[in-house]
């Protein structure tokens, strides 16, 4: 999954040449999933013109503090503050001196000057207004102010003159920004391994002893964590979902399967999340051939699997989280409790087939966490996505404390 989707982005347009490359630029943030509002100078509307721009954005562009036709404000002051990012391409020596010093005198800068947010320049300029000592040292100023500068590129510029100053491709700023969001996000160098859906213990080669979990939990879990910047290992059992962008998947069928897939994936891995419904039993005997329906009555001797999350928790490390799931009926809490003491975890996801929308199959989940240290936190029902959010918050926690005992 992009690290823009779903970003809230105020890409502001200057008054460039390369202001034509902005409708391509525009495309590829809408088609990696990013809510993108348009903010135009004056100058720029000369080079390209606000109804390509919203067209592509399926949004009004914005010009001036007060549109004439329709009689509406543009908050400047709301829209900083809803961006999660600003995107100035072509940002203009112009713009980029006014940024500098603080000028607020069109919609852009002061929407600019009240964002709270990252805010990333890709400057387009002639070769000597971009090597002028007042560009540099304009550059210099907002780089101090935390503004990110996405290099211009070295080519033949609109003068004839070849050198530094090309607008970056669009490709390249999708690329950069897509760099440095990952490069910020909390949990980018930690290994993550997530373990989702059920086992299938085979009785022959038709037949198994299952479970209804549908790996949706778990699935959620992965993902979660993926956009958080782990690098994540999801070790899933039979389920009907895709497996999931970007994120190494390892498909097993039994409890031993799942255990040797996580013993080997838990030596190296920062948080471990045990989701999966795994079978506490499986058959002695397997048979090579399909069991005829001959008898009455027919038994089948089963043996207890090797409990793969007791076994983790055993050689668990001080600065990893293990996280565990408990589906009880009855006494929930304190069958939560016991778990979580007898498996050496940091933390227990309560869920009881007694609440309702909660449990296997659903898109739902209402759970009770239980930490280490003592904490209990209830949660309303949410969906499963909203579910993974809060878990992998406590896990961010988790790792800070862990790590800072370092």
């Amino acid at each position: 999954m992009s690290s823009l989707k779903d970003k809230n982005i105020v890409l502001g347009v200057c008054g460039s040449i390369a202001a034509y490359k902005i409708a391509y630029l525009l495309r590829l943030l809408i088609k990696e999933g990013a809510n993108v509002q348009v903010l135009m100078t004056k100058e720029a509307t000369q080079f390209i013109t606000p109804l390509t721009l919203s067209t592509l954005s399926k949004k009004p562009v914005l010009v001036e503090y007060y549109e004439e036709n329709t009689g509406s404000w543009n908050n400047h002051v709301q829209l900083g503050l809803d961006a999660d990012l600003m995107i100035i391409a072509p940002a203009s020596a112009n713009t980029i001196a006014k940024f500098a010093n603080g000028i607020c005198d069109n919609l852009l800068t002061a929407t600019y000057l009240s964002s709270k947010c990252p805010v990333y320049l890709a400057p387009a300029m002639d070769l000597d207004m971009w090597k002028h000592p007042a560009t540099q040292f304009n550059i210099s100023r907002i780089q101090s102010y935390g503004n990110i500068i996405i290099p211009p590129g070295n080519g033949e510029l609109a003068s004839g003159l070849v050198g530094e100053g090309r607008l970056a491709e669009p490709e390249e700023i999708i690329q950069f920004l897509l760099s440095s969001l990952e490069d910020n996000l909390p949990l980018k160098g930690k290994t993550a391994l997530v373990t989702a859906g059920p086992t299938y213990e085979s009785i022959d080669p038709v037949r198994f002893i299952g479970n209804h979990s549908s790996g949706k939990m778990g699935y959620a879990l992965a993902i979660r964590l993926k956009e958080l910047g782990a690098k994540v290992t999801l070790i899933s059992g039979p389920t009907a979902l895709p497996a999931p962008t970007g994120i190494k998947t390892i498909n097993i069928q039994s409890a031993q399967q799942m255990l040797e897939a996580s013993s080997s994936e838990f030596v190296t891995a920062d948080i471990i999340v045990m989701s999966a419904a795994v079978a506490d039993y499986t058959p002695v005997d397997v048979a090579h051939q399909k069991i005829k329906k001959k008898e009455e009555e027919f038994s089948i001797q089963l043996k207890k699997t090797t409990d793969i999350l007791a076994f983790l928790g055993q050689h668990k490390r001080p600065q990893q989280t293990l996280v565990g799931f408990a589906l009880e009926t009855n006494n929930e809490l304190e069958h939560a409790k016991d778990k979580l003491e007898r498996k050496n975890l940091d933390f227990i996801v309560l869920n009881s087939l007694v609440d309702k929308g909660a449990g296997f199959g659903t898109d739902t989940n209402k759970v009770t966490i239980v930490s280490k240290t003592g904490e209990i936190e209830e949660f309303n029902l949410k969906s499963k996505v909203e579910v993974a959010n809060d878990i992998c918050e406590l896990i961010l926690q988790h790792q800070n404390k862990a790590y800072s005992t370092l």
